[in-house]
């Protein structure tokens, strides 16, 4: 359900680079392929209560409005639950549902990257804070959601009730950053970030560059048992024989952290990002290079699990969409359906619902009903 204006996320092509076509916007598709679009104006009695008819045969109902609005439309939870009490009701807010700070506007940047706690601790100590990345608060939240909502509709098989399944940006991004948050409340690393790449304390969970100005990011948290096996990997046994940087409690007292870690990157530099990859995953070392946005487009990997498919977008253009996370055995092949034009199915929809032509071409006329026409 969309206002005639149409969703904002239609309107992003300035910062992901898209033609300026409402008819090409791989945003739109990978977020709203295979599902349909209605435009109603619920601030009409028409349009609400078409709306309401809707949800007659309605399991859940989203929304991200702020709870005043929702209230004033008459659409909140409390009001709603009345006439359908076995209504899933959620909702998407930038902070929660209670609390001084609720009724506050959120987006991922702010209430998901700002305030939990991304942008104060991902950069380097003294460096300028890094520019986030648009819509990945989004994702997290709304899979939170999800689950929140399949595990009403679970419930609501042996209560027979429905639900409010609410959460936020800013509680997902606490779950996020739990790690830290609980690690706050001892005398530890915690309360050191931001930090330099000399403050990890771990050497083996480093990111270290190649000759050919590539990164690796390396995985090996169990420090003392992994000790052995990274260095022989990567050729470096007098490291080991040294006997300086083992245990990692001795290693550390001694402040021998940059020391190793410049050994280690010495190693890294001697060798171009192929060459060190083959030589990690022999030595079956965690790490991964880091891969560019194009690296991803490209991954074999990323295609063999079906992160893509391909869109045809309403101007004819083929693109690449990306896939949810989850997979499921009977789901078959995504068919790439074409994400829907504002309002697009309104009078298929409401036909459904019982309303006539003569009914929904009244609403149309009213502005009840809204319905795209290609100006081209």
């Amino acid at each position: 359900v969309e206002s005639p204006k149409g969703d904002p996320i239609r309107y992003t092509q300035e910062q992901e680079g898209r033609p300026q076509n409402i008819k090409e916007n791989v945003a739109w598709e990978y977020l709203n392929g295979n599902k349909r679009c209605i435009s109603i104006n619920t601030k009409t009695e028409e349009g609400k209560e078409a709306l309401f008819k809707l949800l007659d045969g309605a399991d859940v109902l989203l929304t991200n409005w702020r709870l005043g609005a929702l209230q004033r439309a008459g659409l909140d939870y409390e009001t709603l639950k009345e006439r359908y009490p076995k209504l899933i009701y959620a909702m998407i807010l930038g902070y929660g549902k209670t609390g001084p700070d609720k009724d506050l506007p959120g987006y991922d940047f702010t209430a998901f990257f700002g305030r939990g706690g991304y942008t104060q601790n991902l950069r380097r100590r003294g460096n300028d804070p890094i520019t986030m990345i648009p819509g990945l608060g989004d994702n997290n939240v709304g899979l939170m959601l999800a689950m929140g909502i399949i595990t009403a509709l679970y419930n609501r098989q042996f209560t027979g009730k429905g639900d409010f399944v609410t959460t936020s940006l800013y509680e997902t991004a606490i779950f996020n950053m739990s790690m830290m948050l609980l690690g706050v409340q001892y005398d530890g690393q915690a309360h050191d970030y931001p930090i330099s790449i000399y403050d990890n304390k771990n050497p083996f969970n480093g990111a270290y560059r190649t000759s050919d100005d590539r990164i690796i990011q390396c995985a090996c948290p169990d420090y003392n048992v992994r000790f052995e096996q990274f260095l022989k990997a990567i050729g470096r046994q007098d490291l080991i024989d040294c006997g300086k940087y083992y245990p990692q409690t001795e290693m550390l007292a001694n402040n021998l952290i940059k020391e190793f870690m410049d050994e280690i990157q010495k190693t890294f530099l001697e060798h171009d990002v192929k060459e060190m990859d083959e030589i990690l995953r022999k030595g079956d070392i965690p790490h991964s290079i880091a891969y560019s946005w194009d690296d991803i487009m490209n991954d074999p990997q990323a295609h063999a699990v079906g992160a893509f498919y391909d869109v045809t977008c309403p101007n004819g253009v083929v693109r690449k969409a990306t896939h949810t996370p989850v997979r499921l055995e009977s789901e078959g092949d995504i068919d790439g359906r074409t994400a829907p034009m504002i309002g697009e199915q309104g009078r298929e929809i409401l036909s459904e619902i019982g309303y006539t032509d003569e009914k929904i071409d009244q609403m149309l006329a009213d502005g009840s009903l809204y319905i795209w026409q290609d100006k081209e």
